[in-house]
């Protein structure tokens, strides 16, 4: 084949794909509702099997689901017929991808899902096939035509979306939200812009506080061991009511010369700048940017005068979130 028609074929692929997801979305009906509510309901694990290609996309549309915060995993349905099918209780949902729905390797894990009775989900283009007839809820996908004539890919890309179109309405519905998904991505470059800033805030004994009463001149002795640049002014109540930066101090020392002898209170900035505990690192990272400040001090929105840790600029940065 001319080099040229090689994104002829790609151009035809692509179009063949885009026509088999726009027939999707029309055949969309309340049995993906059905679906959504019973997977929601499930108060023990979501099933997966495909044969072939199909059980590719099973595979991965289980690894999604489990992502977003429903146990899920996929079975080979070669393999359930030679043990596995013991990986399936009777309050599990299982859920088979076939687009003929005909495949023989599916039946003994079909009949075995009527048997005891498991809820059975079928996706799958052909009415007239096995798994449609048995499926408690039926996901029809339009029929399509495949790319190349005969090679699984428009059949295989709309059941992708429908398995992710699946997942996502069940994550919202459960009201999944960033923080319990970075609980389930600690790792890598997501689960780093998930942090929040109660990951990597100072805390404890760490923390710069100081009485409002205090001299300067003590006080600076603190600002040197806690290496933040910044004091928290607290007052005989523990609540913070202010905050010094060693740049303040830096610009008092060259207007008054008798400044240590100053209560920090004198000195200090009130109402500082506080960020909610369970905001994201990254919120943290724009509110200082935009202040053009590189301390943050941490409350629990419910107690907003008790600090509760501080978020330096060199922190965030050395966790790679931007």
């Amino acid at each position: 084949m001319p080099k040229k028609k090689f994104i002829l074929t790609a151009k035809e692929v692509i179009n063949l794909e885009i026509k088999a997801l726009q027939n999707l979305k029309k055949a969309l009906n309340n049995s993906f509702n059905k679906v959504v509510s019973e997977i929601i309901k499930c108060q023990s694990k979501v099933i997966l099997c495909g044969v072939g290609k199909s059980g590719l996309i099973a595979s991965k549309i289980a690894a999604t689901l489990a992502s977003v915060g429903t146990p899920s995993f996929s079975i080979s349905a070669s393999e359930a017929s030679h043990g596995d099918l013991g990986m399936i209780s009777k309050k599990d949902v299982l859920i088979i991808l076939s687009n003929s729905g005909d495949t023989s390797e599916l039946r003994n894990i079909i009949q075995y899902a009527k048997r005891n009775k498991i809820l059975l989900i079928g996706i799958v283009s052909k009415k007239e096939s096995v798994l449609y007839k048995a499926s408690d809820i039926k996901l029809v996908t339009p029929k399509v035509t495949e790319a190349g004539g005969v090679v699984p890919t428009a059949s295989t890309t709309a059941q992708l979306a429908l398995g992710d179109a699946i997942a996502i309405a069940t994550m919202k519905s459960k009201k999944f939200t960033k923080i319990d998904f970075k609980k389930l991505h600690p790792a890598g470059s997501l689960g780093a812009q998930l942090r929040t800033v109660e990951d990597i805030m100072i805390k404890g004994k760490k923390i710069p506080f100081v009485n409002e009463n205090l001299k300067m001149s003590k006080a600076l002795n603190i600002l040197t061991k806690k290496s933040l640049g910044i004091l928290i002014i607290r007052n005989k109540n523990r609540k913070t009511i202010g905050i010094i930066t060693d740049g303040q101090i830096r610009r008092f020392n060259q207007k008054n010369i008798n400044f240590q002898s100053l209560p920090v209170k004198k000195i200090m900035t009130k109402k500082p700048i506080y960020i909610d505990k369970n905001e994201l690192a990254a919120k943290a990272l724009s509110i200082m940017n935009t202040k053009k400040i590189t301390s943050l001090l941490v409350n629990n929105k419910q107690k907003t005068l008790n600090t509760i840790g501080v978020i330096h600029i060199h922190t965030i940065l050395q966790t790679n979130i931007s």
